[in-house]
């Protein structure tokens, strides 16, 4: 069968037929490569075929050549390099002339196959010729050939890195997209794919952006496009601007006056799609001056590179007024639609990061705007007005806003419960949670809960709870700050007696028939937690009582019944909730040896309803209960010996699960605290461990952020077991270099700074785990032969100089591990170290306390050993 019909076959609503024709492409596919992708480019290319069949091919070709998944892309990438020069200048042959097809899908899909060619050729040096000739495009008519090469341009920019292509043709890049931008443009499509194609080609232009000319003209043809017939267009423009406000913020001073202008009338005037936008540069600002003040840490000799211009605290005035606008444009429904995302909505995130960006001068410009609304007739009114309430409420200080918080709070029980409109009583509920995050805690001076306001506040909850799902979600939400602010209240908290009539509130509402709606069941759930997780010692004996409860409804869960797929996901999320509820209750009582005693009647018969939701496997369970388990082997220690046998193939799989990498970390964390818990009754099963361990590190389809917590359980493993160890030292010391020598050196951006430090310090807590095993021990010997090489790790992360405080803790740990279990065979190894005695003196002086500590450990153990 030829493939146009193989193509249109996989797209038939008959089952069979489609199956059949996938199967046959699928075996085209692996029996010949290069001809299965020359008929696909080809099929692609031609004009009589029909569209359906151009545009799967199409879509079969990109996916041939990328993939979600790391390892997977990186076998596409070497699969498309090995392919022979002949084959692959064909299909590119073919790509290209598709850009200038009549039929606009076959275009779209082709430039996207351009880019994902490009993505893996130009970083090789190869298809030095495609930008050249992308470019003579764009100067030729007809108008959709243009389009669809600046739409290809705008694609290939956001495949390749910028340091791939060389400056003289970002140039020419840019000057084709913005031309095609300019107002002089009389195509609408062609000006819509240049502002498209700008936007991401903005992080090649950081040459361009720096000279003053160039940058101006860009700006300018910006702006312009924002004022563009096409609603489209303007969209587009506003988005290439919030782009720019993240990446050339400090280049925005000679344009700010002018864009502050435009985004006003945007907001105020345009079509929704384009005055979210106008609203997300100001938030984009807000973003952006919050890092740079946070960098300074207020006193401005900081490390930021960038300098605060302050446009946020200049625009102040207009802003405001702006902002507070857009919160009376509500709609009628968006508190029951999950994903809503309205220019109300915006506005007071918008808002709030101002609040965040400026601090107290924010209260002022909108404490008028609350006084003149809260009271009115028009519902819209009354919510904008305690939306604008709630959005301020990070970033100024408490002295500024308890005393307003004291007088809104008694308004604001009353509107939660007396309220005629829904959506006012959801925003009150959320404001309330607010106001208990930021302004109730231990930290803050002037308390606003007192023993007279805090029965009335607890009673409009509980209320509250029984009102639409949405608004009783919110109360959940202002319950759990709440409790939160009375974590650290000592013997007795104010919570105390209502706490029964609370945990019997939030129970009921996780049975309400429509607790399945905005999360309803889930927020139940979590302030429950809260609720247990800071509760003191004289409710220990209610969370008792509540132990049969949650198990009795866990059992539920599993009476089998034949269940659709739907209630499957349904049963699955309420066995999640439980564990997880379940694992906070036996954090609490684990916690002191009274209640732990009584609690210990429940083990067993626990642990046999976590094996029973392992036996009904499935990921979200899999993982809560996985955890539960964590803290049921902390809480029995060396008991939970007995429950191994059947739990350790539940762990195996765990370990194994590489699609669902959250779990595999979970359990390799498990793996950490059953570790502690049986100490060397954990034997038994260590060859196993270790050996699913160094697989996974050595697998190239496991989530890097899964590494460092295997390191980290070696340290583990290696204190409970001590001289045991020595079984797997070579294998773990080995995988432990080899990942030492990769993150001794860190270039790149933050996000792979922080990964690289988790990975030191994983690597770290191994070590130090390692030598305490193995102190007082009489095999400590072979540990000599890999001191030179932790000393030379700990130089070439102290010469780094971008270890954060966890690794600083955790490197002068190590240094003294080493002292104190090698004695005198680590004492000159230390002493003739490159950096170990200024790295020591660094940690001595830190102001961090727990840096200063292992530093003044470390420094006893070495003066020890080297006065042996």
């Amino acid at each position: 069968m030829e493939v146009t019909q193989l193509l249109l076959n996989a797209q038939s609503i008959d089952g069979a037929v489609r199956k059949n024709a996938e199967e046959s492409l699928k075996q085209f596919q692996e029996q010949n490569l290069p001809s299965f992708l020359l008929s696909l480019s080809g099929e692609l290319a031609n004009e009589e075929k029909p569209i359906e069949s151009r545009k799967l091919a199409g879509l079969i070709l990109k996916n041939a050549l990328d993939a979600k998944e790391q390892h997977r892309k990186f076998e596409l990438v070497q699969r498309w390099l090995s392919l022979d020069d002949n084959t692959k200048s064909q299909i590119k042959a073919c790509l290209l002339k598709t850009l200038s097809s009549p039929i606009s899908d076959a275009r779209s899909t082709t430039s996207q196959v351009i880019a994902k060619v490009a993505g893996i050729e130009l970083p090789q040096k190869q298809w030095p010729e495609l930008i050249g000739s992308l470019l003579s495009n764009v100067h030729q008519l007809p108008a959709h050939a243009k389009q669809a090469t600046l739409e290809t341009l705008g694609y290939l920019c956001e495949e390749v890195s910028p340091n791939v292509i060389d400056q003289d043709q970002v140039n020419k890049i840019l000057t084709a997209v913005v031309q095609g931008m300019s107002a002089s443009e009389g195509n609408i499509d062609v000006r819509l794919a240049a502002t498209r194609a700008l936007y991401n080609a903005l992080g090649f232009a950081q040459a361009n952006f720096s000279n003053d000319m160039e940058r101006d003209y860009i700006m300018r043809v910006v702006c312009e496009a924002t004022l563009s017939q096409e609603v489209r267009i303007r969209q587009a423009a506003f988005e290439c601007l919030v782009s720019i406000s993240s990446t050339y913020y400090e280049k925005l001073v000679p344009y700010i006056q002018d864009i502050f202008n435009i985004t006003a009338k945007a907001v105020r005037e345009d079509e929704e799609p384009v005055s979210l936008q106008a609203i997300e540069f100001w938030s984009s600002i807000c973003d952006e001056e919050i890092d740079i003040l946070e960098d300074y840490e207020g006193d401005f000799t900081g490390d930021s590179d960038i300098p605060c211009f302050f446009f946020i605290k200049q625009a102040l005035p207009a802003l405001v007024p702006m902002l507070l606008e857009t919160l009376l444009k509500q709609e009628e429904d968006q508190d029951q639609d999950e994903g809503a995302w309205n220019i109300a909505m915006a506005g007071g995130t918008c808002l709030g990061l101002v609040a965040r960006t400026v601090g107290d001068d924010i209260v002022p410009l909108v404490v008028p705007f609350i006084e003149e609304n809260i009271a009115k007739p028009d519902w819209r009114q009354r919510e904008a007005a305690t939306y604008a309430f709630g959005s301020i409420l990070e970033g100024p200080s408490p002295e500024k806003l308890i005393p307003l918080v004291n007088v809104a709070l008694t308004f604001m029980l009353s509107a939660l419960t007396k309220d005629p409109n829904s959506h006012v009583k959801d925003t009150t509920a959320w404001t309330l949670g607010r106001i208990f995050e930021f302004l109730h805690g231990s930290s803050v001076a002037s308390p606003i809960i007192t023993q007279e306001n805090c029965q009335q506040i607890v009673t409009v909850l509980l209320q509250s709870m029984k009102d639409t799902p949405n608004v009783a979600e919110k109360a959940c939400g202002a319950l759990y700050f709440l409790a939160q602010g009375y974590e650290d209240v000592g013997l007795s908290s104010p919570l105390t007696p209502f706490f029964q009539e609370i945990v019997q509130s939030l129970l009921t509402v996780s049975h309400r028939e429509d607790s399945g709606e905005s999360r309803l069941r889930t927020a139940a759930y979590e302030s429950l937690n809260e609720v247990v997780r800071c509760s003191t010692d004289e409710t220990a004996p209610l969370v008792l009582q509540l132990v049969p409860v949650i198990m009795l409804e866990l059992h539920n869960t599993l009476e089998g019944q034949k269940l659709s797929s739907d209630e499957r996901e349904k049963q699955n999320e309420l066995q999640g909730l439980l564990c997880g509820c379940l694992q906070v209750i036996i954090q609490k009582l684990g916690s002191s040896e009274p209640t732990k005693y009584v609690f210990m009647q429940y083990a067993d018969q626990i642990m046999g309803l976590f094996l029973r939701v392992f036996a009904c496997r499935s990921a979200t369970v899999h993982e809560e209960a996985m955890l539960a388990i964590g803290a049921l082997a902390y809480a029995t220690g060396p008991e939970f010996a007995k429950y191994m046998p059947e739990f350790y193939r539940y762990l195996e799989m765990g370990l194994q699960n590489f699609e669902e990498y959250q779990v595999c970390a979970v359990t390799v964390g498990v793996v950490g605290d059953i570790s502690r818990a049986l100490e060397e009754k954990i034997v038994p099963y260590c060859d196993g461990i270790m050996t699913q361990l160094l697989k996974n590190l050595s697998s190239n389809q496991l989530h890097r952020s899964v590494k460092p917590p295997i390191f980290s359980c070696f340290g583990d493993i290696a204190l409970a077991v001590g001289e045991y160890f020595e079984k797997y030292l070579m294998w773990a010391m080995s995988a432990l270099q080899s990942a030492a020598e990769l993150s001794t050196h860190t270039a790149g951006d933050d996000e792979l700074i922080e990964y690289t430090n988790s990975l030191r310090n994983g690597i770290l807590e191994a070590y130090s785990g390692i030598f305490q095993g193995f102190k007082n021990s009489t095999k400590t010997q072979l540990l000599i032969p890999y001191a030179p090489h932790i000393l030379q790790f700990l130089d070439g992360i102290y010469m780094e100089k971008d270890m954060d405080d966890a690794v600083m803790k955790t490197a002068v740990g190590v240094l003294g591990d080493l002292a104190d279990t090698l004695g005198s065979h680590a004492g000159s190894l230390i002493q003739q170290s490159v950096s170990s005695k200024d790295f020591l003196n660094e940690c001595l002086s830190s102001e961090d306390l727990m840096i200063k500590e292992s530093a003044e450990w470390a420094k006893l153990a070495i003066s020890r050993a080297i006065s042996v």
